[in-house]
């Protein structure tokens, strides 16, 4: 039997927390008519035990992946086989996974859900789908050299198209972060040092992604990350410390993302990095303050790579339940990975650390956005393995594809006029580990292309 008796100090802080929480502007939010959901779907929150509502809030990765998924993510101890992970999902202890393995695993998984769960939520299917899905496009920042920002919302709708089809809800692109120091290994993932050009390309690739209607077969979530300023990382080194002034914050780092909101983005993922001492996952003037209050955000925060758990590293959180109570108090709404949502905010709720208001907050944001994909409606509308042969790597795409390279490619010195090349009676060597390596032509962030195909 699980003792829930509560010390004098977890008692008088967990007042404190509620308190500060009824007073909060924030608060508010969970009557705002934009967050409205249809009553049958809001209904759901009455019926839902604690342990479900948390599992609203917890997204996994994928256990059947394979290849570069399974090499870039591994699954977590306890969820490494596919049926331990489907009996999680009929359980309602997750609320989806992220980078799968097509067609046929989403299939597997939401009929399970929809058939043998106990409130028959669906599932939300997520991915990295930064530069393409199996028809690859040059790198973001590549794609930024073109200065056509129509090209990046044409190639992100075709990537949406493809990935679709695969089962697909939810991609984590754009990213957004504005980057001056070439050091930074994300640089690539993003479109450069220009505010303008990445306000630009944010905003186009939001659109693309997204379509015209979020709910139609072929359009997905969009994710405009890392919130905020992950770009600015102290000598270029990942995850390193972030120390800029507000100023520069809101005329350098932040109008890209603001760009990306305006676009339509539902979602946003904090960062790894710290501002001023206090870490992206624990930042309630970052997350609630500036992006809910500020700007109006309706969407859904989602924390990084087991970003929650990182703040232990910081120095921040003691433990990995106090990492969760500060991330999800700061308002990171869905924790990736860490599964610390899941392990820990029943009891938090019961020891009055965090108000069950927030919990609801937060499972009503995440039910609001699968009803907004239109998967309350269809659970199965973007799984279609016919459709997934179907629309991949056409004939279309590719050529897409090939004028979106062409049109990144910088000729930075013109020497001799070498350029245009004539047609006839000239030779051009290329060399170097480039020349005929698949790996570096299909680019560092593809999860589902194929390198013999690049």
């Amino acid at each position: 039997m699980v003792d829930h008796r509560v010390s004098r100090r977890a008692a008088l802080g967990g007042a404190g927390a509620i308190m500060a929480w009824a007073a909060s502007p924030a608060r508010a939010l969970l009557q705002s008519p934009n967050l409205t959901i249809p009553a049958a779907v809001d209904a759901l929150l009455p019926r839902m035990t604690i342990e479900e509502k948390a599992g609203q809030l917890d997204l996994m990765v994928a256990a059947w992946a394979g290849g570069i998924a399974t090499a870039l993510n591994p699954p977590s101890t306890g969820t490494t086989t596919f049926e331990t992970q489907l009996a999680d999902a009929v359980a309602g202890k997750i609320t989806g996974v992220f980078n799968g393995n097509g067609a046929r695993m989403a299939q597997r998984m939401q009929r399970a859900v929809m058939r043998e769960s106990r409130l028959k939520i669906p599932l939300i299917f997520a991915a990295d789908i930064i530069h393409g899905y199996r028809t690859i496009f040059p790198v973001p920042l590549a794609e930024a050299a073109s200065f056509d920002p129509a090209l990046a919302e044409q190639t992100a709708r075709i990537a949406a198209v493809e990935a679709t089809a695969a089962g697909l809800d939810w991609t984590f692109c754009p990213m957004v972060d504005i980057s001056r120091d070439q050091r930074w290994g994300r640089t690539m993932e993003g479109a450069g040092e220009d505010v303008r050009l990445g306000m630009l390309f944010a905003a186009a690739r939001v659109k693309g992604f997204q379509g015209r209607d979020l709910t139609a077969q072929d359009a997905m979530m969009a994710c405009v990350k890392h919130f905020a300023a992950y770009g600015a990382a102290e000598g270029g080194l990942d995850y390193n410390t972030v120390d800029v002034s507000e100023r520069t914050l809101r005329e350098v780092y932040l109008p890209p993302y603001k760009a990306g909101f305006d676009a339509g983005a539902l979602s946003a993922m904090a960062s790894f990095n710290e501002i001023s001492g206090v870490p992206a996952h624990g930042n309630p003037w970052l997350l609630d303050t500036l992006l809910r209050q500020e700007w109006g955000f309706e969407g859904i925060v989602v924390g990084d790579y087991t970003g929650d758990e990182e703040m232990i590293a910081h120095g921040f959180a003691k433990d990995s339940r106090d990492a969760a109570r500060i991330a999800f108090m700061a308002g990171v709404d869905m924790s990736m990975q860490s599964n610390n949502y899941a392990r820990f905010l029943p009891g938090l709720v019961r020891d009055g650390l965090v108000p069950v208001e927030r919990l609801d907050q937060a499972v009503r944001r995440v039910l609001a956005v699968k009803h907004r994909l239109g998967l309350f409606d269809d659970p199965f509308r973007r799984i279609d393995a016919k459709r997934e042969q179907a629309r991949t790597r056409t004939r279309s795409h590719l050529a897409i594809a090939r004028d979106a390279a062409r049109k990144s490619i910088v000729l930075l010195k013109n020497e001799g006029s070498l350029l245009p090349l004539p047609r006839t009676g000239q030779k051009v060597a290329i060399i170097g580990p480039f020349a005929d390596g698949k790996h570096d032509l299909n680019g560092p962030w593809v999860i589902y292309g194929d390198n013999a195909q690049s």
